[in-house]
């Protein structure tokens, strides 16, 4: 058995060695700089192994991904400007693009490379379990835009290295409620079943999921050669868009979302929580990211995520205009007299501070609201409409109908500014 001392040792012999890796970059928090942060203190509480240490490695990979960005799409735009729709075409209409005169894309290295990626799913891609994730991440529309908006972006915002890239953009902050019908469209589409082709396999060649990847992939590619372009500091933020903050923003869409689900009621089965994070490892890939550098099961996301949230350097002041301008949301389209809008603010305000944290609440300046953790009682209601989903045939076709309703009045923006949806 180890004396005090020498796990104490122990532990400032694993410090020193952290203190080494590749913190060359001024967003990057020493080891300890977080540790009191109240969502880091609840993975430690909640997910990870009693007693759990950061590991070197984890942290190196990390860094390492910094200076990756996608070379292969950076190099078509480089070349081409715009290649998406081509790139749609070369694989959907093979015979006709091969006659146009546009075939001779098809000898560059690079377009053909996507043109591999993007005309099967891998070997390593499992249909059935992505269907089965697909399937429970659809069915609660409600709570998933309540995580998505208050857990996955409002958290990211507090990362600067994410916050500014958007921020510089100025979308987010002029066009909030565009951009996070994008961002909710994207979600909906990488865990449905498109008819455009047919195919029923979700993430299927030649469906929405596949072309908004393929477009926001180019998306990427043109607004990282924008910021390096316009005095972008890659020794203080590293590379923009690379790929450790890819991974890291599809945790949100995938790990945070499954957690938070469950938390707040849904009954999903391990075998389902698999096949969410199954189906953003497919759409992580086809985004550009290494495959190695992907997390493979939920247990190594989590280890991933923290290391990652462990390492930055939060600045608020960043992300505040883009926190302002989504929790403003609600009364700009209700109304700024309406009170109902003002009470969706503070409903998504504690969601905020329950699920993250107050500390980053305050960072981002979100209302405090008494007794904010009733949300929580949402999860006994959930839970009991799921159990009695499951139990009931009849009372499932009628809560599949509910929530194909409350579908349709969601997507109220996309029917009216995006064709795909506009009969959804």
């Amino acid at each position: 058995m180890k004396t005090k001392q020498q796990v104490k040792n122990k532990l400032s012999a694993n410090k020193a060695g952290i203190e080494s890796s590749i913190y060359s970059y001024g967003r990057t928090a020493s080891p300890t700089q977080n540790e009191d942060l109240q969502v880091l203190q609840r993975m430690r509480k909640f997910i990870l192994p009693k007693g759990y240490q950061l590991k070197k490695p984890v942290l190196d990979d990390i860094a390492e991904g910094y200076e990756l960005t996608d070379p292969v799409t950076d190099a078509l735009t480089t070349k081409y400007n715009r290649f998406s729709d081509d790139l749609q075409h070369a694989i959907l209409q093979k015979e006709a693009f091969q006659a146009s005169d546009k075939a001779h894309m098809l000898d560059d290295v690079n377009f053909k490379q996507m043109v591999e990626q993007f005309s099967t799913h891998p070997d390593w891609f499992d249909a059935k379990l992505a269907e089965k994730g697909a399937i429970a991440y659809r069915r609660y529309p409600l709570t998933l835009v309540w995580l998505l908006r208050n857990v996955a972006l409002m958290a990211g915002y507090s990362i600067p290295a994410l916050s500014l890239p958007l921020t510089k953009t100025g979308s987010l902050v002029h066009d909030a409620l565009a951009r996070l019908y994008r961002t909710y469209g994207y979600m909906m589409a990488v865990s449905e079943y498109p008819q455009i082709t047919g195919d029923s396999t979700p993430l299927a060649i030649g469906g929405e999921a596949w072309r908004q990847t393929i477009r926001v992939r180019q998306l990427h590619s043109l607004i990282r050669k924008d910021l390096v372009k316009n005095g972008w500091d890659a020794e203080y933020w590293a590379q923009p868009i690379n790929q450790s903050d890819m991974i890291a923003t599809h945790l949100q869409f995938s790990l945070l979302i499954s957690r938070g689900l469950r938390w707040l009621g849904a009954r999903i089965s391990e075998e389902e929580a698999k096949g969410i994070m199954h189906l953003w490892r497919l759409a992580t890939w086809w985004m550009g990211v290494d495959l190695q550098r992907i997390p493979k099961t939920e247990e190594a996301a989590w280890e991933w995520f923290y290391h990652y949230l462990s390492a930055q350097k939060l600045d608020f002041e960043v992300g505040k205009p883009l926190a302002k301008a989504l929790h403003d949301l609600p009364s700009q389209i209700m109304g700024e007299t309406n009170w109902r809008g003002y009470a969706v603010e503070l409903v998504n305000a504690s969601v905020t501070r329950t699920f993250v944290g107050d500390d980053v609440g305050d960072g981002l300046s979100l209302p405090k609201v008494p007794f904010r953790q009733g949300i929580l009682l949402s999860a006994p209601v959930l839970f009991s409409i799921d159990t009695a989903r499951r139990l009931h045939p009849r009372l499932e076709a009628r809560i599949d109908a509910f929530r194909k309703e409350r579908q349709h009045n969601m997507n109220w923006w996309l029917r009216k500014n995006d064709p795909y949806y506009a009969n959804k």
